[in-house]
């Protein structure tokens, strides 16, 4: 089954694992990720000014690709899921911006909303299942002990976004436990790690995601699992706290027998 796919911009260069390893896992799970063709970054971050409309027109476009690929726009990196989810949100609640979305994009196509936003994570507990994907699993991760970092941009604002429960979610601990491997709960899993403040302020940022790494190793974590290239940065290039961190879908391609072979290969 083919699925419009909207990778981002880090995905191409330093999230490279991130998108491969989406990609070949959901291809063993059925469905192929049709990249949205020329795709244009999103931003980034989701800009709370509500007259402010150019800088979410890149985001417009490609809800509306995704809407002519089948409806459904698939994202893997946390932040371009939120300002995705964020925008197409805004159409529902806010007819002014409608108007001048489509004033900006005359001679385009017009979009008013219709598409929908949905994350790896959310395809595989809702879509495939976690059983189904514990059936894919050839290499499970026993003895591992997986702490998730969710972070803010998947959670919040919850009542936009509505992936989880924001204070106590429990989607990635039972992607851990379908891949054989016991889930770690600590403290602060859906705590911030500084975000984009290490552009200006290295200090505090380091401080918040050394907080956030030294929780999970308190708890006893071998590893930590995220779907956010920042929050990976923050959590291994600035912190003090080292533990390893790896992205979900990383994880997911090693359980289910991709990674040894890819290295078999390449040997």
């Amino acid at each position: 089954m083919k699925i419009a796919y909207y990778p981002g911009c880090t995905l191409k260069n330093r999230a490279r694992d991130l998108d491969r390893y989406a990609r070949e896992t959901a291809a063993l799970l059925g469905y192929e990720l049709e990249e949205i063709p020329e795709w244009q970054c999103c931003g980034g971050a989701y800009t709370s000014a509500r007259d402010e409309i150019a800088t979410k027109l890149a985001s417009v476009r490609a809800l509306a690709a995704g809407r002519d690929m089948g409806g459904t726009v698939l994202t893997v990196c946390s932040a371009c899921h939120n300002v995705l989810k964020q925008t197409n949100h805004e159409f529902a609640v806010n007819p002014d911006f409608d108007l001048k979305v489509n004033n900006y994009l005359k001679g385009e196509p017009e979009y008013h909303g219709e598409g929908r936003v949905v994350h790896y994570l959310e395809l595989l507990r809702d879509e495939i299942g976690f059983d189904a994907l514990k059936a894919r699993v050839t290499k499970p991760l026993k003895g591992k002990r997986i702490a998730a970092y969710y972070g803010c941009l998947l959670l919040r604002p919850s009542t936009v976004l509505a992936f989880d429960d924001p204070e106590n979610p429990s989607v990635m601990e039972e992607l851990i436990r379908a891949l054989g491997g016991e889930p770690v709960l600590y403290p602060m899993r859906n705590e911030c790690c500084g975000g984009y403040l290490t552009l200006e302020d290295w200090d505090a940022a380091r401080k918040r995601s050394t907080a956030v790494a030294a929780s999970a190793a308190e708890m006893g974590a071998d590893f930590m699992i995220t779907a956010c290239p920042l929050c990976l940065y923050n959590l291994t290039k600035n912190s003090d706290q080292k533990i390893p961190v790896r992205y979900f879908t990383e994880v997911m391609a090693e359980a289910m027998g991709l990674i040894p072979e890819r290295e078999e290969a390449d040997a």
